[in-house]
């Protein structure tokens, strides 16, 4: 690997990592007081397993990212125009980090649990749409998001029962 690509596969990943770590701050403050008076499902999981579940997620995003921009950059300009939604793709992992921090922050810095569950369904029509796009572009790159979306639909429906449970 070039040492252009591996700047680029740590930015990459920074990137998204960088969306949790703005998500956290949110978070941790809330985990301990707010959180703990929710009603909850028998499903919620021990808050031991988000931090490395999203750690996780969020270097699969990265990569996945980068597999995109690996192909933004690449010199060869006839695959450049093969790939006519490249563009777009890369916004929208922008911005779908965006909706990504937006959610901590709304769900546990404004404790609001409707807002939350909002957030939540754009983000994971968005995930929908990043997974279709990037298979169109590299296909583990789609493979790499698959976890994530599984993750989010797991987390939609404990914001959906936790919006239910404290109405």
């Amino acid at each position: 690997m070039k040492i252009k690509n591996i700047f680029l596969l740590i930015g990459s990943i920074f990137i998204s990592q960088l969306a949790g770590i703005i998500g956290a701050f949110a978070t941790v403050s809330s985990v301990s007081s707010w959180y703990i008076t929710l009603n909850k499902p028998f499903f919620n999981p021990p808050s031991w397993v988000f931090g490395p579940v999203w750690t996780t997620l969020y270097t699969m995003m990265g990569i996945a990212f980068f597999l995109i921009l690996l192909k933004k950059f690449e010199k060869k300009t006839k695959k450049k125009k093969k790939y006519k939604n490249l563009d777009y793709s890369i916004k929208l992992f922008l911005i779908h980090l965006v909706f990504n921090t937006a959610w901590s922050l709304v769900f546990f810095g404004a404790k609001s649990l409707g807002l939350a569950l909002v957030i939540i369904l754009v983000l994971w029509a968005m995930i929908v749409c990043l997974i279709k796009n990037f298979y169109k572009i590299n296909k583990w790159a789609a493979y790499l998001l698959v976890p994530y979306l599984l993750w989010v639909s797991f987390a939609t429906l404990l914001n959906l029962s936790i919006f239910i449970l404290n109405i």
